[in-house]
């Protein structure tokens, strides 16, 4: 695997570390959204948050499992793009937004029907020249999407960072025991949302949901059936990103440290890549899940750098 030039600060000495700082600690500045709620032609609605200069161009971000516009990581990207003239469009997934979504579906790793709505609004407001960025979920239903829909003119190029490409093994990964933490948090807000959902649609049953103790369980019980999967396994096979590399045919950088905990060894297809004729493939030895932090750069991180470089090269 290709390491490209990242190097960690010298206190974020582990991968865990590396996460857990910028998702807990990095304050994002300057950032003022301007929201606005669309309706999806199920009667749902989906919350856009906007950084306006009156730009053709638009980058469009997509946010992590449980995350939302208001996370550092898609603040920070969000800055970066509007400091270079860009527009910018963080949107967020049903039931992300701080309100629960209308309907009984919430959100998934493959749900891009909810990003084509988005791309969609996007060109009927005028927008020539569209960018798209993902994080670790997001990442996968970016590149999912870009598998799907190979000839897009208006989308330009695409970066994906922290990408769960193989999405079954890299369920069993965060279910390790070094992985407890974030397993438990994810699951806690997960279940948070099932029993808040319960109330206002009373055929979800959640008898026994306090005794999920993974998130392959989770999705065996709720994601899957809710969105019309057979079982966890199934909805990651047709979901996984992995399998839709191969079509893309629009500039697009995938970017997955080699420490990442949370990411399978499927999630690095370097070999299978190394020829594909526009995809593009980095492994950094540092970076952690979504983190490569840097400092003395003015609140700009490394894969915001490397973000820009790509997405709109001199």
């Amino acid at each position: 695997m290709r390491a490209v030039d990242y190097q960690r600060p010298f206190f974020l000495f582990t991968p865990h570390l590396e996460t857990i700082y910028p998702a807990t600690l990095r304050q994002v500045h300057g950032v003022a959204y301007t929201r606005e709620r669309i309706t999806t032609p199920d009667d749902d609605f989906l919350d856009l948050d906007w950084l306006q200069h009156g730009s053709s161009s638009l980058v469009i971000i997509s946010h992590g499992l449980e995350g939302n516009s208001t996370r550092a990581y898609v603040k920070g990207m969000a800055r970066a793009a509007y400091g270079q003239g860009i527009d910018v469009l963080a949107w967020n997934f049903r039931g992300c937004s701080e309100e629960m979504n209308r309907q009984l579906r919430f959100y998934h790793s493959g749900a891009s029907d909810d990003l084509e709505i988005i791309v969609q609004h996007a060109l009927a407001k005028g927008y020539k020249q569209l960018y798209l960025v993902g994080f670790s979920l997001g990442g996968n239903l970016t590149l999912k999407y870009l598998g799907e829909r190979p000839t897009y003119p208006q989308i330009k190029r695409a970066v994906a960072f922290s990408v769960p490409l193989h999405l079954h093994s890299s369920c069993l990964k965060i279910s390790e025991p070094s992985n407890w933490i974030y397993n438990q948090r994810f699951l806690n807000n997960l279940k948070e949302k099932v029993i808040r959902k319960a109330t206002q649609m009373p055929g979800l049953d959640v008898t026994g949901i306090g005794n999920i103790k993974t998130l392959m369980a989770f999705d065996d019980r709720y994601t899957a059936p809710l969105h019309g999967f057979a079982s966890a396994l199934d909805y990651y096979t047709r979901c996984s990103a992995l399998n839709f590399l191969h079509t893309i045919q629009i500039p697009t950088l995938i970017v997955n440290a080699q420490n990442d905990p949370f990411l399978s060894t499927a999630c690095y297809p370097a070999a299978a890549l190394k020829d594909h004729p526009v995809v593009k493939f980095e492994s950094p030895q540092f970076g952690g899940h979504v983190g490569f932090a840097q400092f003395r750069k003015n609140g700009l991180y490394w894969s915001e750098e490397r973000a820009l470089s790509f997405l709109f090269p001199e």
